[in-house]
């Protein structure tokens, strides 16, 4: 009796699941598609089934056929076929792709999950009378929230990418190429990783998403959106980038993000007229003015610096220091204030671009760079003591031992006082500039140096930055006739004689190694092989020739 009611109760269960699977299947059906890629000839590259996941022709099937692929379709179950428009998400690991088919409606299947031990049913391509049917044989759980199921059950051919159902007609997996064909053990990867694969500021890096040249759709959210814009500004070509600004004014027509990477890209162009009218349409729609503004400014700003050559009269200087004072008075941040002083420097006003950064310097923007420029505006007005004043504020702006941060103040400061006739200052930045950028010095600092220490009357120190100088480049004509006209000076006449000699080695059509050679032979003693020297160097053109032969030709 008990066995009786055992079997019994196994009919039952057979019979409700078989009518629960009729329940479902029909409609089921008109969520499942084929999936077809192509390479950039046309030509089949892989094909897949999927299903549909959402309502707006968000679809789900394996990665792989989209590697290296062109164009994809897919096909319903009524035989019409969509172009897929754009991924919204892929995962190569799991062989995952999302994305999204041309259609205005369709009809998506519920996601649910499933346990260990539960009936589940295949879904194919097209309808069955009999669904493949097994049981979850085993669950695993990855990225800690979603299952990988292994599945009893005998897969058909080419059923990759099809729903794996559960007795309520939800699904719960998307079903894996299988090891083999004999195989009765199956896989599937959950329903629900598949609908949580997102596109975001950071996805057009993705390699997954990258191995495949279908267009990739833009983040949902605005902030994402710009990032991918930020992103992609550089990393992608031209065409690719064109086409997704104009994806995100379409998306996101009120956000002014869109028509100042588009009035940047005209500007390159030179389609200025284009560029003016995407400013002030980011101007109207956006409700940062202030952003949109400052963007405009620079825009203006960089067109009047580097492309002069070519004349736009609704563009100029003016209209940018313009757009970056309303900028300021709609928000007043140091950056803003920062743009008018950049600005009028590109004027040639240095005393007002100088009074700007006087304000700056007493904000929240205080810090070397705006010493270092307020100095700049100093060097072209020939204020050396106000610009050497601004170079020791930029430098105190670092404390000791010096970080490599401060090597470029350092130089700078180095140069400035090099020109004021400082030498042995400068001489002592050089050397805190070199103990900072021991890798990264080359020979034409130490020239630079050399001729410091010989201003400062440092002459040792000056032959053996010039010696470095040579060891660095030895072929460089040039340093050894820095170093004859030096060693010329000390009085070490063999020493110049041979770097002499060098120099006219390495440039015989040059005049300075002549020249050198003559006058240390002269002071040597050697006056008729000097002259002769000096002779060859007046007829290569060197105009101080013609003293040193009257000099010592008598």
């Amino acid at each position: 009796m008990k066995r009786f009611v055992i079997i019994i109760s196994l009919f039952q269960f057979c019979l409700v699941a078989a009518v629960a699977q009729l329940s479902w299947a029909k409609k089921a059906t008109k969520s499942v598609f084929m999936l077809k890629t192509f390479n950039a000839s046309g030509e089949l590259l892989g094909s897949a089934t999927g299903f549909f996941i959402g309502e707006q022709g968000e679809g789900v099937s394996c990665y792989a056929p989209f590697r290296g692929a062109y164009q994809a379709v897919v096909i319903d179950a009524a035989g019409k076929e969509y172009p897929v428009e754009c991924m919204l998400g892929a995962n190569d690991t799991y062989d995952v792709a999302k994305f999204r088919v041309a259609t205005k409606k369709s009809v998506p299947l519920s996601v649910a999950t499933a346990t260990e031990g539960s009936p589940v049913w295949l879904m194919p391509y097209l309808e069955q009378k009999k669904l493949p049917e097994g049981s979850i044989r085993k669950l695993e759980t990855f990225m800690t929230e979603y299952e990988y199921y292994t599945v009893a059950m005998t897969m058909p051919d080419n059923a990759a990418g099809s729903p794996l159902m559960n007795e309520q007609g939800e699904v719960v997996g998307l079903m894996q190429q299988p090891y083999s064909e004999a195989d009765t053990l199956c896989y599937a990867v959950s329903a629900r990783f598949a609908d949580s694969l997102r596109i975001s500021g950071l996805s057009i890096n993705d390699p997954a998403l990258r191995a495949t040249n279908l267009k990739k759709d833009l983040p949902a959210t605005l902030d994402q959106a710009i990032l991918t814009l930020y992103v992609a500004n550089g990393s992608q070509d031209s065409a690719t980038f064109v086409q997704l600004i104009e994806d995100f004014i379409r998306k996101f027509p009120d956000a002014a993000d869109g028509y100042i990477y588009r009035a940047q890209m005209e500007t390159n162009a030179r389609q200025f007229e284009a560029a003016r009218q995407d400013m002030e349409q980011a101007i109207k729609v956006t409700d940062k003015k202030d952003e949109a503004h400052y963007s405009y400014a620079k825009l203006i700003y960089e067109k009047e610096l580097y492309m002069a050559d070519t004349p736009y009269d609704k563009w100029s200087f003016d209209l940018a220091l313009s757009e970056a004072r309303e900028a300021e008075q709609i928000n007043p941040l140091s950056v803003y204030i920062h743009q008018q002083a950049v600005i009028l420097f590109a004027q040639h006003k240095y005393e007002e671009a100088y009074q700007v950064y006087e304000r700056l310097l007493q904000s929240d923007m205080r810090s070397a760079d705006m010493f270092y420029e307020a100095s700049r505006c100093k060097e072209m007005q020939k204020d050396t003591l106000a610009q050497l004043a601004l170079l020791d504020s930029c430098v105190a702006m670092f404390s000791k031992p010096y970080l490599r941060e401060a090597a470029p103040y350092i130089f700078a400061r180095a140069q400035a006082r090099d020109f004021a006739g400082r030498y042995r200052e400068a001489v002592f930045d050089y050397n805190d500039y070199e103990s900072l950028m021991a890798t990264q010095v080359n020979a034409r600092f130490y020239y630079v140096r050399h001729r410091a220490e010989i201003g400062g009357r440092l002459y040792q120190q000056a032959l053996n930055d010039i010696n470095k100088a040579i060891d660095m480049e030895s072929d460089n004509e040039f340093y050894y006739a820095e170093r004859a006209s030096l060693q010329v000076r000390v009085g070490l006449y063999d020493d110049a004689i041979a770097s002499a000699e060098t120099c006219v080695k390495l440039s015989p059509d040059q005049s300075d190694g002549y020249l050198f050679l003559g006058l240390a032979q002269c002071l040597k003693g050697q006056k008729d092989e000097g002259v002769k020297n000096l002779l060859k160097a007046k007829e290569l053109g060197d105009a101080q020739a013609d003293e040193l032969i009257e000099k010592y030709s008598k």
